[in-house]
């Protein structure tokens, strides 16, 4: 995962915050809390974040006597980092191949470690939709070698999903499709190809 940035940023650390912090944007860190997760010093991380920082790509917030990190999603280059990260994570490839076969796919959420931006090796995802159940255990089969992560599917319909809304509950979650938004998207990108 981190191999698609190690000729571009020359600091793995760095690279790790971006990863970490650019995959799910509305997730904060401080950092005592990165060094652990990396297991790197807290001054290694205190320079990066502070570098990161200086030049705007990451938000501080002072909260009592710690100070939280975010993806500074207003910054001009936050759209691209964002789709680089998700990119060097696999989700563009999980996205496109899963969601554009399987049916009446509503809403797909990335849950648990890759939503905190932890490359954990597996990713959790869940479904809502009228889903092709032959189509998804294929594609899941295809994508997992493709990207070499083991990936765990549950799917709900949207009945399901409305009545059982403690599933998300106390999980990092990330919003990866969104039936009707995603469908006029590509309705758009293939009228001005």
């Amino acid at each position: 995962m981190l191999d698609v940035f190690n000729g571009l940023i020359t600091s793995k650390v760095r690279a790790r915050i971006l990863m970490r912090l650019f995959l799910n944007p509305d997730q904060n860190a401080y950092l005592r809390e990165l060094a652990k997760e990396f297991d790197v010093s807290p001054s290694q991380i205190k320079e990066e974040l502070d570098n990161l920082s200086s030049v705007g790509l990451l938000s501080r917030e002072k909260r009592g006597r710690q100070i939280n990190y975010s993806a500074n999603t207003s910054h001009s280059l936050f759209p691209e980092l964002h789709s680089m990260v998700k990119k060097a994570m696999g989700m563009d490839r999980i996205l496109e191949s899963i969601a554009m076969r399987l049916g009446n796919l509503e809403l797909a959420f990335v849950v648990d470690d890759y939503a905190e931006g932890k490359d954990s090796g597996l990713i959790d995802l869940v479904l809502v939709g009228d889903i092709d159940w032959v189509n998804l255990r294929d594609l899941v089969r295809k994508t997992e070698k493709y990207i070499q992560r083991k990936i765990r599917t549950l799917v709900f319909t949207p009945e399901e999903f409305k009545n059982d809304s403690k599933i998300m509950e106390n999980r990092a979650v990330l919003l990866i499709w969104k039936g009707k938004e995603n469908e006029r998207q590509k309705k758009t990108i293939s009228n001005t190809e």
